[in-house]
């Protein structure tokens, strides 16, 4: 494959990360059942709230391989989305570590 700028380069990559994120729910060194709280909690708000870009950041793989939250999170966002709280869900670019890029959908604007 020819060279990229790295303009492009990122946009393959899918380049929105933390630092575009308007705010960030850290779950690094939660147990499964306080993500399951916080990431519950943070979709059930967003119901009621204006859309936002949010970055969620899981712990990476230890070492010699194990279990890490990046599927049941992942899960749980997916349903998310299939019920139209989330807008868009991508993961994060490397450089970020694991985690999601999210962007809520808010509560949804009413028709006169």
């Amino acid at each position: 494959m020819p060279h990229f700028e790295e303009f492009y380069a990122d946009k393959l990559r899918g380049g929105l990360g933390v630092v575009d994120a308007e705010t960030v729910l850290d779950l690094r060194g939660a147990s499964r059942e306080q993500a399951s709280v916080s990431l519950q909690d943070m979709l059930e708000r967003s119901r009621f709230a204006q859309a936002k870009s949010v970055a969620v950041r899981l712990d990476p793989p230890p070492e010699g391989g194990g279990e890490t939250l990046f599927q049941p999170v992942g899960k749980a966002l997916l349903e998310a989305k299939k019920r139209g709280w989330i807008d868009r869900l991508q993961t994060l670019p490397a450089n970020d570590g694991l985690g999601f890029y999210v962007v809520l959908a808010g509560k949804p604007e009413r028709e006169a």
